[in-house]
C-alpha cells in the first residue's frame, strides 16, 4: 500500500517543474505550520496536515469565504489508498498535491470529481441550481481576486460597470451550456431543477473552458501559488486585456469585468491582449460625424450600445471601420448582448453582411450597421445620431442574434468603441482626421446637397496609448 500512494503521488508531482514543486512545498508549509504545534517543525512533511481554519486565515482577504470553503471540500474529496474516504477533517501533503494537480494540470476526467465536490460535498447528481451558485461563487472570486491582487491591468471596479449583475448573466450563459446525455440543453426554471450527474457535468466541464480557467485564476492567485511561473496558458494572461485610454478621464465604462472577460475570450488570440477606448458618446459628443472620425481605419474595434431602457448590447469588427457603401469584414465579426442577458452570437453563413459604414451619401443607407441587410440590420446606428434599430423576425440571419435592443427602434443612450489588439501603423495620428477628409467623396456630396461640415471644430486628438494605464505596474 505504502509503495502504490508513494507512486500515484510521485506521478502527480512530476507534473511540476521543480521550481513550481518548490512554490507548492513553501505553501503548504505555511498552512500547516500556522495550524500545527511548536513542534510541527520536526514532524514530517508527509504528516503535516492543513485546516479549514488554516486555509481560512490564509486566504482572508484575497479570496470569498464561500470560495474558500469550496476549495477545502475539493481538497478532502481526494482519496488516499488505504484511508477512509471523508474520516479526516484535515488534508494531507499528498491531497494537497493531488488537488493541484488535478486541477492545474489535469483533464476534465481528473477534475471532474473535485469540482463535484465543490459544488455540493455529498457529489452527484447535482441539480442545475447548485452548478449555478458555484460558477456564481467561482466569477465573483475571479473579479475578487484580481482587483485585491491588482491583475485587473488598467480595468478598476470604479470605471467599469457594477459587477454583480454581469456576474449572474456570466453563470447563467455558462450553465446554458449543460447538455442531457441526449443532446439536448434545458431552459428556464427546467434547467435549475434539472439533475446532472457526473459524466454530463465532466463534458460540460470539457466543452465549456472558462470553468477550467476561473478555476486556476483562483487557485494561483487566491493561495498566491504559482502566478509568476512561465507555465500559464494564454487563456490565462489574456483574461483580461490591458485596458489604454480611460484613466483620468472619469468615465465609467459601459462594460463590466465578467463581460470583458467574456467578450475578450471570444475575439481572435492575437487581439486578446489589449483594448483601447476610441469613442465614448460622453467624451466626445454624440455626434455621428464624431464616431466616424475617431473609429475609421483603427483596426478591429468591438463597440458597445446601451438604449434607453438600459439593454446593452454591441458587436466585433474584425477589420478597421471603412467609409463606403459596401459591407466589409469577415466571418471572424460576432454580435453580443451583456445585459439583460450575456451572450455572443457567431457566423451563420448564410451572407456575408457582416460590417458596413456609410456617410454622406443619398442613394445608400448612411450609419453603422452589423448582420442582416439594409433597413434589417442585426444592429444599426443611424447617421442621424441616436436613433437606431436591430431587427430579427426571428433571427438576424447574419449572426443568427435575437433582437438585442428592448425596442425593435432604439434611441441611443450610451456608446462605447474599443480598438482590440494593437491599433494599426496605418491609423497614424489618431482622431485628428474628420471623417470627411478621409472620404473626400463624402464631402463633395455633403456640399452638393448644401449641408456644411457639423464635425468643423469639434476634432479633438484622441490621446496617446498610456502606458501606464496598467495598475499592476
Amino acid at each position: 500500500m505504502g509503495n502504490s500512494e508513494s507512486n500515484a503521488y510521485q506521478n502527480h508531482l512530476s507534473r511540476f517543474l521543480p521550481e513550481e514543486q518548490s512554490d507548492i512545498d513553501g505553501l503548504f508549509e505555511t498552512l500547516s505550520g500556522s495550524s500545527g504545534s511548536a513542534g510541527a517543525k520536526n514532524v514530517k512533511a508527509a504528516k503535516k496536515t492543513v485546516t479549514l481554519a488554516a486555509l481560512q486565515a490564509h486566504t482572508r482577504e484575497p479570496l470569498p469565504e464561500p470560495m474558500t470553503a469550496r476549495l477545502y471540500s475539493g481538497m478532502k474529496s481526494i482519496d488516499l489508498p488505504g484511508k477512509s474516504s471523508g474520516l479526516s477533517e484535515q488534508i494531507a501533503k499528498e491531497q494537497f498535491v493531488i488537488f493541484m494537480s488535478n486541477l492545474l494540470k489535469g483533464n476534465a476526467d481528473e477534475k471532474i470529481s473535485i469540482i463535484m465536490r465543490m459544488i455540493a460535498k455529498t457529489g452527484g447528481p447535482l441539480k442545475g441550481k447548485q452548478i449555478l451558485e458555484f460558477i456564481e461563487d467561482l466569477i465573483t472570486s475571479v473579479v475578487h481576486v484580481l482587483s485585491y491582487r491588482k491583475e485587473l491591468k488598467g480595468w478598476t471596479l470604479e470605471n467599469t460597470r457594477d459587477s454583480s449583475s454581469g456576474v449572474k448573466a456570466l453563470a447563467s450563459e455558462l450553465l446554458s451550456e449543460l447538455r442531457l446525455p441526449d443532446g439536448t440543453k434545458p431552459t428556464g426554471s427546467q434547467l435549475l431543477e434539472t439533475n446532472f450527474d457526473q459524466g454530463v457535468i465532466e463534458d460540460w466541464v470539457y466543452r465549456v473552458p472558462q470553468i477550467s480557467v476561473f478555476l486556476s485564476v483562483v487557485i494561483r492567485q487566491g493561495l498566491h501559488v504559482l502566478h509568476s511561473l512561465p507555465d500559464q496558458t494564454n487563456d490565462i494572461l489574456n483574461l483580461v486585456p490591458h485596458c489604454k485610454g480611460i484613466k483620468g478621464r472619469g468615465v465609467v465604462s459601459l462594460f463590466d469585468i465578467p463581460a470583458i472577460i467574456y467578450i475578450n475570450s471570444h475575439l481572435p488570440a492575437e487581439m486578446q491582449h489589449k483594448w483601447q477606448l476610441l469613442f465614448s458618446s460622453r467624451l466626445h459628443g454624440e455626434s455621428f460625424s464624431q464616431l466616424c472620425a475617431h473609429i475609421v481605419n483603427k483596426g478591429p474595434c468591438i463597440v458597445i450600445i446601451r438604449d434607453l431602457d438600459g439593454f446593452l448590447f454591441g458587436g466585433f469588427a474584425s477589420h478597421s471601420w471603412e467609409v463606403k457603401p459596401q459591407f466589409q469584414g469577415d466571418n471572424r465579426c460576432f454580435l453580443f448582448s451583456v445585459f439583460p442577458t450575456l451572450a455572443v452570437y457567431t457566423y451563420t453563413g448564410y451572407n456575408d453582411h457582416y460590417m458596413y459604414l456609410n456617410h454622406g451619401q443619398q442613394t445608400m443607407p448612411n450609419g453603422l450597421g452589423m448582420g442582416g441587410q439594409h433597413s434589417y440590420f442585426g444592429l444599426w446606428i443611424d447617421s442621424d445620431y441616436g436613433k437606431g434599430h436591430s431587427k430579427a423576425k426571428p433571427r438576424c440571419t447574419t449572426y443568427n442574434s435575437p433582437q438585442l435592443s428592448a425596442k425593435e427602434d432604439f434611441t441611443l443612450d450610451a456608446m462605447e468603441v474599443w480598438a482590440v489588439g494593437d491599433v494599426p501603423e496605418s491609423a497614424g495620428k489618431k482622431g485628428k482626421k474628420s471623417i470627411l477628409d478621409v472620404d473626400p467623396q463624402a464631402q463633395a456630396l455633403l456640399e452638393m446637397a448644401g449641408k456644411s461640415r457639423q464635425s468643423e471644430g469639434l476634432r479633438e486628438p484622441l490621446e496617446e496609448d498610456e502606458d501606464d494605464d496598467d495598475d499592476e505596474n
